[in-house]
């Protein structure tokens, strides 16, 4: 194909997504923002003035990192479920697959859409924790380059769930049983350095556990993991994810009926 007409095609389905992210804010961008604002609120302030510090930081400067990961993580997933399963619903995905776009160029647009929710939606939550704390940045290119590539693995994530969705229920049930439990127990709101042996090994078993940290460390210099193993785990999950989502796609999965 073209390669003009391929960054034509690209750009089409980014457009699309960024009009659909805009036209639709206050389900996409200001819900986030009232959400984290009450975890600042709530963990930050109430809760963490009795805990003290963690991790050598005041707890609200703990916790503002993982938060911020969170919503990223969350809205890039949310974001490429949604709008895929959505072109599903509608059958104008049709008008992809018999069109001469390349799969891979599908697929990008879809998760630079995602990204770009979540790094807008990460961004939010950034200004919202101004209000409540102090923040200076240890490792700029730490912190945007988990954010980027977190945002770009959980895109992907989600684009494998809008494949295998029959309804709109199923774009629900991974976001709910899998994804947020293992938000929560990512080391978002404590140190997995605090667990017992065991529970600190299984602990290295979630994914998010590696992008909290490397952003974490991005923001206060501070990690429960090695950061060129965090950055490995997610490049070499971005590099099987997509593979899966291009072989999806090339077998028309959950596409053609």
């Amino acid at each position: 194909m073209n390669t003009a007409i391929a960054l034509t095609a690209f750009k089409t389905i980014v457009i699309k997504e960024i009009n659909r992210i805009l036209r639709i804010w206050g389900q996409t961008l200001v819900p986030p923002a009232i959400t984290m604002t009450l975890y600042f609120l709530i963990f930050g302030k109430l809760v963490g003035s009795r805990i003290g510090e963690m991790g050598g930081h005041r707890y609200m400067e703990f916790i503002v990192p993982g938060l911020i990961m969170m919503s990223v993580i969350q809205n890039a997933y949310g974001n490429v479920v949604s709008s895929f399963f959505g072109s599903k619903f509608g059958r104008y995905v049709e008008e992809l697959l018999v069109s001469p776009t390349p799969n891979i160029v599908i697929l990008a647009g879809y998760v630079a859409g995602g990204v770009l929710r979540g790094v807008m939606v990460g961004g939010i939550v950034l200004l919202v924790s101004l209000f409540f704390t102090d923040l200076s940045i240890a490792h700029p290119f730490v912190m945007l380059g988990s954010v980027f590539l977190a945002a770009v693995l959980f895109s992907l994530a989600g684009f494998v769930n809008a494949v295998y969705a029959k309804k709109f229920d199923d774009i629900s049930i991974i976001p709910t049983f899998i994804l947020t439990p293992l938000t929560y127990l990512g080391g978002v709101f404590y140190s997995i350095s605090l667990l017992p042996g065991f529970w600190r090994e299984l602990s290295l078993l979630n994914p998010i556990v590696y992008t909290v940290n490397a952003f974490r460390y991005g923001v206060l210099g501070e990690s429960d993991v090695s950061i060129p193993l965090a950055f490995g785990i997610m490049l070499l999950a971005i590099v099987v994810l997509g593979a899966y989502c291009l072989h999806l796609l090339a077998r028309g999965t959950g596409l053609r009926s």
